[in-house]
């Protein structure tokens, strides 16, 4: 694939609308992975429009494309992502957290019809006390999913599954209510 063609690609992802929660803005991706990048960061409020809204989750979403691939990608393309999101302190202390952080990652993208090779990743669960001067602060709780997965393009709308594929882990992750089949999320504006 050329320059032309990894752009017609991004130009898919940058058409790609998410449910009104996330929005998505486009950032610099890293240069020395691959010949080609791009990158979207994401962050998730809790929807309530009209009031203050609070950030519940943030992540970051890179496509790399190296003409004849890498041997561990197992492909041209790899998709990577850092997905953090707040947690209740309880859910943090469970022991199976990271078993679940990853199959949130995984029916994701299977639930999106996402055709895949090569995943891999970490979960990490993150428990932050303050002190000192800090410790009015409540105890802050988070799951980071990192993740990467090589994406099996045949035609270049497939791509737009992966995509989908990762709004739904951060909103799963965020704690958001599924969508229901059928039914079409109204997005407010979006900012790049």
């Amino acid at each position: 694939m050329d320059t032309r063609g990894f752009e017609e690609l991004v130009q898919l992802l940058r058409a790609f609308t998410p449910r009104s929660e996330l929005i998505l803005e486009e950032v610099p991706a890293p240069q020395k992975l691959a010949k080609f990048a791009f990158a979207f960061s994401a962050d998730v409020s809790n929807g309530l429009l009209g009031e203050s809204e609070d950030e519940i989750a943030s992540g970051r979403f890179v496509l790399l494309h190296e003409p004849g691939g890498q041997d561990s990608w197992e492909g041209e393309f790899r998709c990577v992502t850092f997905v953090r999101a707040d947690v209740d302190i309880i859910m943090q202390e469970d022991p199976l957290l990271p078993e679940v952080g990853w199959n949130w990652f995984l029916q994701s993208l299977d639930g999106s019809g996402c055709e895949l090779a090569a995943p891999s990743g970490t979960v990490t669960r993150v428990a932050s006390a303050s002190f000192g001067k800090l410790s009015p602060r409540n105890d802050e709780s988070e799951i980071e999913i990192r993740a990467s997965w090589t994406p099996l393009i045949n035609q270049p709308s497939d791509l737009l599954h992966h995509i989908a594929g990762w709004c739904t882990l951060i909103s799963e992750v965020a704690g958001l209510q599924a969508i229901p089949l059928g039914v079409s999320a109204i997005n407010a504006t979006r900012h790049r």
